[in-house]
């Protein structure tokens, strides 16, 4: 038996092993559209047209039959009736189609009173949207129906749950249709009633927080005067009702119950991901721990590892924790060779837990991420078992292990693996919230949200672990002092805390109960920062080594520290964060000092690993001298992996640092120097036209003019153009041009920058032969010179560009052989950066030659060069194009308003006038009319013939002719042979015509 899946996913899979017989999304969607019509026969004409809409009718009709062909092969022969003019899908004991199963259990659910037995089973059939990344037009309406049944069922079924009394039960459907509709506040107002007829009004608070976070992030909008009438009843009443019984872990047993289904779920071979998330102290680590036990004890792989707050950790650590654990070795020893290697990248056999942070230097070769990350997501599933993977405080979590995890989710669909993160909801983390969105999307996330413990839960856990029963008053004087936090009521059992204290109170109750070497060793430990060593420790103390052992002992005892592999971190971050503010102020900036000094001791044979580590200790250690070294090289390790925002962002704190300095020539050179490393991964993370590069340019200028560096200044410079020219300004780039070109010394290895920079001013002004000739100067002279300023390599930035005035001059051939050189010198060099500015500026040079096939295959493998890498501006090239190419004007229209957000104007024209090649008449001419005004005003003239020759086919034929014929004048000033063809051609049509 098969079984078709539509809801959250595209696959046809088979019943009897759940093996995966096709994801092909073709023939998944020609499954789907036909399923959506059952019994009703589809015409194949009309099935072939919104299939391949791109293709002539009879290309079409070949295709259909060919997938018709695979189709039947596929499903075989009973659910499908073929006839010569027609498909019909009928539904079969032989293949199992989700839609299917869900409509008829949603039918069953509303008939009669079974919505309270039949309801649940349906809405777990509804496991995502219809066709889950695919947005043609005949989709739409069938998503939006079965999401809106869904949503139905959760009302009603939220509505029998209340009538019965089982209000825990209707806030989950109510939460579930939170989920399907979270910009629909109804559903908000729903929860938050129930909530506060269950007495926890702290949660139906909480709950309108996160209505006015979603509506605020989404759609720049506050609740309507509903909700927020209900949130002021909420904190003016006393919310009172009947609070729910507790199973197994105090107080979460509907949240074990939901997680141990999603692990079950991933185990089968659906893979996974789950956040756990709540505030600070709410139990996200201990009911993630609950059930990772019960996976380990049914035999599971469960390898753990944390984020951190603070920088300095290496990107992929925790990818690196998790592959150190003993049952993942074991596999990784047997993966084959090619794999192992991949794996040694990152955690070389034998290497210590002690010295984490050295693995990813192997990463230096970026440009091979996708097989080193599939060599990674091997060794992880690999082992044939169920995994889970832990990963506390996702909320600090690099960009790259999150790049990696959508990767290793998405590499094997049938892998038995399960991502377990915990999320702190108490702060912003837009980067993380970006990538949760996009996991939204994937059908692979489910989330889980924990609110703190009401009164009764309190006091139940607090008898736990007391062993004692408590009084209502003592009752009423925990949860006060508590607020219901998990980890509070226990840290106050334990410490004894007094009446009447605050949550501090209790924390550093807790700390100043151990010794004072303990204490002193806490407060170490908690300026390190991150999980520590005794090694560390030791060599930071001025305590003996014995004492210091025995120190750590007492912490481990007294629970405030926890093992981790073969060092210690904090048993909680808050914790961690008592300890540190424990120290007085001086004693904090003695301990930095020594852990610097000891990291340095420990790392002495390569410090670069941990050189943000070091820079953070030092700069809290008051020594910015030190700490701008450090900063530097931490930033350029960075930069040599790809993780261009960290670099940022390090770059930044030791500009921060320098600019706080007394100004003088010293100061001024070091702020040049960072601010010039700066630039590439400014230009690669935000784009040519952010005002943050323009700014670093600018001022990195101005520094080099007082300095007398001529060359830094005329690097600047040529980064400054590229940032004037992308913004549109193409006369204040050619001016710009034109003084790099005068300026740069005849023997400079600066001299092939100059030239290419004049030959792009001068091809967008409408003069391709000189823009020609300085982009060959370009080439020739830039062999062996260092990459530019914005990041690119000059030789291929150059030979790709000048592929564009090659077509223009009627040189087609030579056109396509310079983006193609373009291409493979930028392979040869292994440089991503400039590999996508190859594909992107022979994306252009196939759009123009009528190369269709070409073009789609550019486009495709520069939107996986940039989402993979994180390049801006270029991946919006790749939209414009490849909506161009597909005949989808959303996609392109996407494109454009991507590259005007990003405040980049060049070669407007030509984009425009790809999105009038896909409108209808009228939006045509104002798109047209939009491209030529953005011509003028820029002077972005070089595309403007074939523009006026596009609007001519839209005007009455005395004006065609006219604006016609200046077309032919503007493309013969230029020198563009093959728009002055186009031009003409078009004019000798209308002559012939008229």
């Amino acid at each position: 038996m098969l079984r078709v899946s539509l809801l959250g996913e595209q696959a046809i899979l088979d019943e009897a092993d759940g093996s995966v017989v096709t994801r092909s999304p073709r023939t998944v969607a020609l499954v789907a559209y036909l399923v959506v019509h059952p019994g009703v026969p589809q015409p194949r004409q009309r099935i072939a047209e919104l299939f391949w809409p791109d293709s002539s009718e009879p290309q079409a009709l070949t295709n259909l039959r060919r997938e018709l062909h695979h189709l039947r092969h596929t499903l075989g022969e009973d659910c499908l009736v073929v006839t010569a003019k027609d498909l019909c899908w009928r539904d079969t004991a032989t293949v199992r189609v989700d839609v299917r199963d869900f409509e008829l259990a949603r039918a069953a659910a509303q008939s009669g009173d079974g919505v309270l037995e039949r309801a649940p089973a349906a809405l777990a059939l509804y496991r995502g949207e219809f066709l889950p990344g695919i947005n043609d037009e005949w989709v739409i309406e069938p998503r939006a129906a079965l999401e809106s049944a869904s949503v139905r069922l959760c009302d009603l079924l939220c509505q029998a749950r209340k009538s019965r009394g089982d209000l825990p039960g209707a806030a989950e459907a109510a939460r579930r249709r939170i989920q399907l509709r979270p910009l629909e506040e109804q559903g908000y107002r729903t929860l938050m009633d129930l909530q506060a007829a269950m007495g926890d009004r702290a949660s139906a608070v909480s709950t309108y927080h996160h209505c006015a976070s979603t509506l605020e992030r989404e759609l720049g909008v506050v609740p309507d005067e509903t909700t927020r009438r209900a949130l002021r009843r909420l904190l003016a009443g006393d919310a009172t009702g009947p609070r729910p019984g507790t199973t197994g872990l105090v107080g979460r047993g509907r949240e074990v119950v939901l997680l141990s289904r999603v692990w079950q779920t991933a185990a089968a071979g659906r893979p996974g991901l789950v956040l756990v998330c709540g505030g600070a102290g709410v139990g996200k680590s201990r009911l993630v721990a609950e059930v990772a036990s019960a996976a380990r004890a049914h035999g599971a792989i469960v390898a753990t590892s944390q984020c951190f707050g603070t920088p300095g950790r290496l990107p992929l650590a925790p990818v690196a924790d998790w592959l150190r654990a003993p049952a993942v070795r074991a596999a990784t020893a047997n993966l084959e060779p090619v794999w192992r290697a991949e794996v040694d990248r990152l955690v070389p056999a034998g290497r210590s837990r002690s010295d984490p942070d050295t693995g990813p230097r192997a990463m230096v070769d970026a440009w091979q991420r996708h097989r080193f990350f599939e060599g990674l997501a091997r060794a992880l599933t690999g082992a044939g078992r169920p995994m889970l993977l832990v990963l506390d405080n996702l909320q600090w979590c690099d960009q790259e292990t999150l790049a990696f995890l959508t990767f290793c989710l998405g590499l094997t669909p049938d892998a038995p693996v399960l991502v377990a993160a915990t999320l702190r909801t108490d702060g912003e983390w837009p980067e993380l919230a970006e990538w949760t969105t996009r996991m939204r999307g994937t059908g692979l996330l489910t989330e889980l949200t924990l609110n703190p413990l009401e009164i009764t839960e309190s006091a139940r856990l607090a008898e736990l672990i007391s062993g004692q029963p408590l009084a209502p008053a003592d009752r009423e004087l925990l949860q006060a002092t508590t607020g219901g936090f998990p980890l509070y009521v226990v840290e106050a059992v334990r410490g004894k805390a007094l009446p009447g204290s605050d949550l501090t109170d209790v924390l550093r109750n807790r700390v100043e109960q151990a010794s004072p070497a303990a204490r002193k060793i806490a407060g170490l430990a908690a300026a390190v920062g991150r999980d520590f060593t005794l090694a560390l420790l030791t060599e930071a103390s001025d305590l003996e080594p014995d004492t210091v052992v025995q120190a750590v002992d007492e912490l481990w005892r007294r629970r405030i520290i926890q093992e981790i592999g073969d060092g210690y971190d904090f048993s909680h971050d808050l914790l961690r964060d008592t300890a540190y503010h424990l120290v007085s102020p001086p004693n904090r900036w003695l301990l930095h000092r020594r852990i610097a000094q000891a990291l340095e001791l420990l790392h002495a044979g390569d410090t670069a690993p941990v050189s943000g580590r070091l820079a953070e200790q030092y700069a809290r250690g008051g020594r910015p001298d030190r700490a701008v070294g450090f900063y530097r090289r931490a930033a350029a390790f960075a930069s040599s992996t790809f993780a261009h925002a960290e670099a940022i962002r390090l770059h930044q704190e030791a500009l921060d640092i320098v600019r706080s300095q007394p100004d003088s020539a010293e100061s001024a050179r070091q702020e040049l120097a960072i601010l010039e490393t700066m630039a590439a991964p400014l230009n690669a993370r935000r784009g040519y036209a952010s005002p943050q590069l323009q700014q670093a340019l600018e001022r990195t200028i101005a520094l080099a003019k007082r300095l007398g560096q001529q060359d830094s200044m005329l690097t600047a410079m040529v980064g400054l153009w590229a940032s004037r020219f992308v913004q549109g300004r193409t006369a204040d780039a050619y001016e710009v041009a034109t003084s790099v070109l005068d300026l740069v010394d005849p023997d400079s290895e600066l001299r092939g920058a100059a030239h290419f920079v004049y030959g792009g001013s001068a091809s967008s002004l409408g003069r391709p032969a000189e823009a020609l000739q300085h982009f060959e100067l370009a080439v020739k002279l830039s062999h062996g010179a260092p990459s530019l300023t914005v990041g690119t390599r000059p030789d291929v930035h150059a030979t790709g560009w000048a592929a564009h005035p090659h077509w223009l001059l009627g040189h087609t051939g030579e056109a396509l052989a310079a983006c193609q050189d373009a291409i493979d010198l930028a392979r040869s060099a292994e440089h991503p950066y400039s590999l996508a500015v190859g594909l992107a500026y022979a994306g252009i040079t196939y759009q123009m030659c009528g190369e269709v096939d070409r073009l789609g295959d550019t486009v495709r493998e520069l939107g996986e060069l940039c989402d993979r890498y994180g390049f801006a501006y270029y991946r919006e090239w790749g939209l414009v194009l490849g909506g161009w190419r597909a005949g989808r004007p959303e996609v392109a229209r996407r494109g454009i308003d991507n590259l005007r957000a990003e405040g980049s104007f060049a070669r407007m024209p030509y984009w425009l006038a790809l999105l009038a090649d896909l409108s209808g008449p009228d939006a045509a001419r104002a798109t047209l009319d939009a491209a030529i005004v953005a011509g003028q005003a820029r002077d972005d003239v070089w595309w403007m013939p074939e523009v006026m020759r596009k609007r001519a086919a839209l005007d009455d034929p005395d004006t065609a002719v006219s604006r016609l014929r200046s077309a032919v004048r503007l493309a013969r000033a230029q020198g563009s042979l093959a728009l002055v063809r186009r031009c003409e051609h078009d004019l000798a049509v209308r002559a012939v015509g008229g």
